[in-house]
């Protein structure tokens, strides 16, 4: 169900592109780390996502991601979601961002992020970016936080 949701979204991105905008897909790896108060560990996944300008200074974007925690008895963890900001200057996105995200094992819950970030360009095609999430769990199960860097390209 989670990867039809996301496959879903990405052909509803691709369908909806209009090539005359400024509107832009993309794609990227990220790492960071994932911490709950009393532990840490270190996360990797990948995005993809797209972003539709409402405006010379304003855009929205949908994005879906998959996440793995570097430790044993974890799995991916299926994500999807949004994201809205400003375009400071033409190279600088700020952006607030949230999504719903699938369970890192199996006897974890599904969670809510909110959060937001700056992804910077670096030429024509390529960005690196910040972003930090707050992970509402739930279900008397302790927040999480996350923080992660990542290098994407743009089509």
């Amino acid at each position: 169900m989670r990867i039809a949701l996301v496959s879903l979204a990405a052909v509803a991105a691709a369908a909806a592109a209009t090539p005359a905008l400024a509107n832009e897909a993309r794609v990227e790896a990220h790492g960071g780390v994932i911490w709950d108060g009393s532990d840490s560990e270190a996360v990797i996944g990948i995005g993809a996502g797209y972003d539709y300008d409402l405006g010379e200074s304003t855009f929205v974007g949908i994005e879906g991601s998959a996440d793995k925690i570097l430790t044993d008895n974890t799995r991916v963890s299926w994500g999807i979601g949004g994201r809205a900001g400003f375009k400071v200057t033409p190279a600088t996105k700020v952006y607030a961002a949230a999504n719903w995200q699938s369970k890192y094992c199996r006897f974890c819950n599904s969670a809510v992020g909110v959060g937001g970030g700056v992804q910077q360009d670096i030429g024509q095609r390529y960005y690196v970016k910040a972003e930090y999430k707050h992970l509402l769990v739930g279900d008397n199960t302790p927040d999480a936080d996350q923080g992660l860097v990542g290098v994407g390209v743009k089509f």
